[in-house]
């Protein structure tokens, strides 16, 4: 297996729609995510494609995804709380944190992550 990203949201619906710059994350790349980010990606598939088509996908990317620690929980919120500044969403937050503690990459497209530590930005 080639590198390891943990895919936000944003990542997600890129590789869904296409988008042809996520290409190089969709072969010999390992994915970690959590089911909040499969919450929101249920979300929104089962509004554009339907119950069946969130199903698949939710079923095929559940097997990536990692738990979450109070630990965790409490850095996210305080890195959250850092940069209020920001838009940054909770699921986003605890999905840095994650990638921070695991030493992986944090891919997103979203733009408040643009040139932060840690992060692969893809649009």
């Amino acid at each position: 297996m080639g590198l390891i990203f943990f895919f936000d949201t944003y990542a997600l619906h890129g590789i869904f729609k296409s988008n042809q710059n996520y290409k190089p994350y969709i072969s010999d790349v390992q994915i970690v995510l959590t089911r909040l980010n499969l919450m929101e990606f249920y979300y929104g598939i089962f509004i554009t494609k339907g119950k069946e088509a969130a199903d698949l996908y939710y079923d095929r990317l559940v097997e990536f995804a990692v738990d979450l620690s109070d630990e965790v929980i409490k850095k996210a919120m305080i890195f959250r709380a850092q940069n209020r500044n920001k838009k940054l969403s909770y699921v986003d937050c605890i999905g840095y944190i994650i990638a921070k503690s695991l030493n992986i990459k944090f891919l997103t497209g979203d733009k408040e992550f643009k040139n932060m530590e840690n992060v692969e930005f893809v649009q």
